[in-house]
């Protein structure tokens, strides 16, 4: 997937045939978008090198931008409440985002997050896709659109298909909502309830999976 008109993309960036570790230090250096001059630094993903688990987010929000982690902000938190809950080590899970850069509009002193575009989220595309061959999970969890997306291309609708098991080549792939959505959400008991349990579902799929 190439990135489109002056966008470079990641790609001459991505080492071929890189370990986690090699691909973690060569994205730090990545200028394969625009969104690279404005964020503090690179966000990689983070953790076990073959975990069976991979999560797939958006992008880095604030917090993960200033400390260089993914899902460590309020998102993050509700996360790992959902997964705790579910029966899920997130220690033993790979986490990542479709897009490794922050990007944001500054409002005075306020950073607010921005959706990151589609020229973002093509340029951004080989690294994921590195992450895809390098860990080589048996279940990839996606949460929100732009994950799923990602993912599974810009046909699936997570409204349509959320909870579905889709088997593709090599591993299968379960989209959710962002946690950040769960957070923004009306009702947001109901809203993390049913997040929950799609987590769970994810949790009897990997079990389900061969290995």
């Amino acid at each position: 997937m190439a990135a489109r008109g002056n966008v470079p993309g990641a790609g001459e960036f991505v080492p071929e045939g890189a370990g986690i570790a090699e691909l973690r230090a060569a994205a730090a250096g990545c200028r394969g978008c625009d969104l690279h001059r404005d964020a503090t630094q690179t966000v990689f993903g983070e953790g076990p090198a073959h975990a069976a688990l991979l999560l797939v987010g958006e992008q880095p929000g604030d917090q993960e931008d200033r400390r260089g982690h993914p899902f460590v902000g309020p998102a993050g938190g509700l996360l790992d409440r959902a997964l705790d809950e579910a029966g899920i080590d997130r220690g033993a899970c790979y986490l990542t985002n479709a897009v490794k850069h922050f990007r944001f509009t500054e409002r005075g002193k306020r950073r607010i997050h921005r959706q990151p575009g589609r020229t973002e989220i093509v340029a951004c595309a080989p690294w994921l896709a590195a992450e895809l061959r390098a860990v080589r999970p048996r279940l990839v969890l996606c949460l929100g659109a732009i994950a799923a997306q990602a993912v599974l291309g810009t046909g699936f609708r997570v409204s349509e298909r959320r909870g579905e098991l889709v088997e593709l080549p090599g591993h299968a792939v379960l989209a959710t909502v962002h946690p950040s959505a769960v957070l923004r959400a009306p009702d947001r008991e109901e809203a993390y309830r049913e997040f929950a349990a799609d987590l769970g579902r994810a949790r009897a799929a990997l079990e389900a999976l061969p290995r």
